[in-house]
């Protein structure tokens, strides 16, 4: 039964392949929703490529809802919004109010969908809405990300690798959840009878320094610290060096701190995170 429901299936689906293009495949697959967490999201690389992330980040947006408009205006949308556009921060901690100061082409670019999301649920009905979603982690996050590299990198040297973690700013802060959580927030979203736009966070922030030292912790190790700014030095509990500072590591226009406030959506959404900052590391 499996393989004949397949058998029908694939060549729908080798059909839109071959189109290659978003209005098609809205208005034959007519889906109740859509999630777009597509982006070029990496806001250090955004620096070096700010055109293609505009056009992924921020166009990629409005092409799903001029399809949606044109296609399938009763489909739902979910934007994946971002912290990012917070940027440096004017209040703390940050809810749906607060005005955005974005410090990237990536902010930049999540502000134009965000704004896109808005106008086309106002203009055209639209049930289009935005998670401004703080920083979430999981074990399926790219090593790239300083996380996963943190975390990763510990282990190997825990295992015996000769290497040496770099890393940029130790002192930027987030406010850090588990991927799990906001995914099930995404969902509830497009399950109301109203679109909206709901922050998505823990109201806890933590350093870079703080994610390094409790993921050591995990693992048994103990570190410490030596010299400043870029010339600081992370070293184990036998006194070798297992870390250093790399500016290229450094953001051009650094976000120093985000903290999210989501009374709005505990109280609409039914939800709260479930992960607390040590469980997440872990």
């Amino acid at each position: 039964e499996e393989l004949n429901v397949l058998n029908k299936i694939e060549p729908i689906f080798l059909e839109l392949l071959e189109e290659s293009n978003i209005n098609y495949i809205v208005k034959n697959l007519k889906v109740a929703e859509i999630y777009n967490l597509a982006a070029m999201s990496f806001v250090k690389t955004s620096f070096d490529y700010p055109l293609y992330t505009a056009n992924v980040v921020g166009l990629g947006a409005m092409r799903f809802l001029e399809a949606i408009r044109q296609e399938s205006p009763h489909t739902k949308f979910y934007q994946a919004s971002s912290s990012e556009m917070f940027g440096k921060v004017l209040e703390s901690p940050q809810n749906e109010k607060t005005s955005f100061y974005p410090r990237s082409p990536y902010a930049i670019s999540k502000c134009f969908a965000h704004f896109a999301v808005l106008n086309y649920r106002e203009a055209y009905d639209i049930h289009a809405s935005s998670g401004m979603l703080f920083n979430h982690e999981s074990p399926l996050r790219g090593l790239e990300f300083v996380t996963r590299k943190i975390t990763s990198t510990l282990a190997r040297i825990k295992n015996g690798e000769e290497i040496i973690l770099e890393l940029g700013n130790l002192n930027a802060q987030r406010d850090w959840g588990f991927a799990g959580d906001y995914v099930k927030a995404m969902y509830l979203m497009l399950q109301q009878d109203k679109p909206d736009d709901y922050v998505i966070s823990t109201g806890e922030t933590h350093s870079i320094r703080e994610f390094l030292e409790i993921s050591a912790d995990q693992l048994g190790m103990e570190i410490t610290y030596a010299g400043e700014k870029e010339n600081e030095k992370i070293y184990d509990q036998n006194g070798k060096m297992i870390g250093k500072i790399n500016p290229i590591h450094y953001r051009p226009t650094e976000v120093d701190i985000l903290l999210g406030d989501s009374t709005k959506a505990k109280k609409v959404l039914k939800w709260k995170p479930e992960y607390s900052f040590e469980h997440l590391v872990r």
